[in-house]
């Protein structure tokens, strides 16, 4: 008989996100270019499959805002809604938290992703490297 893997999200040390940034998000920089200004205080969340931590996700708290940043789930372990799994329990979160307003800037290509929970795009694309963006927001 074949069970599905447990998924389990829980709050993780942000460097112990540092890996699936690197393998997912940037490859090809040194793995200490995925660390990002304000790491030390943000909320981390990681999805383990068993055992295995396959998803990360960085929120950043400023007042009422939140900012969702490297948001990155191991190539094997996507289009399994993880990443979905990761972005719900973000957003159920949130009200206690105070949150009045939710951003991440999205890859172009993942759009669609972010639409499928209410976030809206906002503003005109935009580059980083050559990657395309959109800033994507929702009011909570």
């Amino acid at each position: 008989m074949n069970r599905k893997p447990a998924l389990f999200i829980k709050t993780v040390p942000w460097q112990q996100t540092l890996a699936i940034r690197h393998q997912v998000l940037w490859p090809d920089k040194p793995e200490a270019f995925c660390r990002v200004e304000g790491d030390d205080t943000a909320w981390h969340l990681g999805a383990f499959i068993d055992d295995q931590l396959v998803s990360v996700a960085s929120v950043y708290f400023e007042v009422n805002v939140a900012r969702l940043r490297k948001f990155a789930t191991l190539a094997a372990y996507q289009k399994q809604g993880i990443g979905s799994a990761v972005l719900q329990r973000i957003l159920d979160e949130l009200p206690s938290r105070s949150v009045n307003y939710f951003w991440c800037d999205a890859r172009e290509s993942a759009l669609g992703f972010y639409q499928r929970f209410g976030m809206k795009p906002e503003g005109e694309r935009f580059y980083k490297g050559d990657i395309a963006y959109v800033r994507m927001g929702l009011r909570c």
